[in-house]
């Protein structure tokens, strides 16, 4: 457990220095220059990553159930799933209307994509991760929303065009992920 907790220290630690210290990150990255600052940003981030997986996989050798989930939450689990998918593909597609309406995609697909994990697993592991990475794509979409508000972040309208690959990619991707590669990589199988 201690290289999960640490894992998602380094990890989320770094993806919120903008969300606490907007002004020391800006300071800090013009001060080292953007490549060193990325250079960085990268590696304590890979670093926290890999804890995370490591840490997760042998918290999952001796698991602490905290309560037993129904299974009929797994359907719900899949539909935000897919929606989290969809989301995660509009952050990536340039001028679709998801992105245009939610600004953050991104982050609204990671709450999705917790929720229904946390949803769906009760031991003390599962907990900690999805948990934390839920309550940190909170903070970070609300510091996400204020700096567009300061800024006054200007957003497209979107076409239907573009978000219809964005839909059509987002449930490829949960297709592809739900029927193989979640077993592949994770070795659970959501559907089996």
């Amino acid at each position: 457990m201690l290289y999960l907790v640490l894992g998602l220290l380094l990890f989320l630690g770094t993806h919120s220095v903008r969300i606490v210290a907007d002004d020391w990150r800006t300071r800090t990255r013009t001060k080292l220059g953007t490549s060193s600052w990325r250079a960085l940003y990268t590696l304590v981030s890979l670093l926290g990553f890999g804890l995370i997986v490591w840490g997760f996989g042998q918290a999952r050798q001796s698991p602490w159930l905290l309560w037993s989930p129904p299974p009929a939450l797994r359907h719900l689990a899949m539909l935000l799933t897919l929606l989290s998918f969809v989301l995660l593909a509009a952050a990536y597609v340039p001028g679709n209307r998801i992105k245009a309406r939610l600004h953050h995609p991104m982050m609204a697909a990671v709450k999705l994509w917790a929720l229904a994990h946390l949803l769906t697993n009760g031991t003390l592991a599962h907990v900690m991760l999805f948990g934390t990475f839920l309550l940190w794509s909170v903070f970070a979409f609300l510091a996400a929303r204020k700096r567009d508000i300061r800024d006054d972040t200007p957003y497209s309208q979107g076409s239907t065009g573009a978000t219809g690959v964005t839909v059509a990619l987002g449930v490829a991707l949960w297709i592809a992920f739900t029927l193989w590669l979640h077993g592949l990589l994770i070795g659970i199988r959501p559907f089996g």
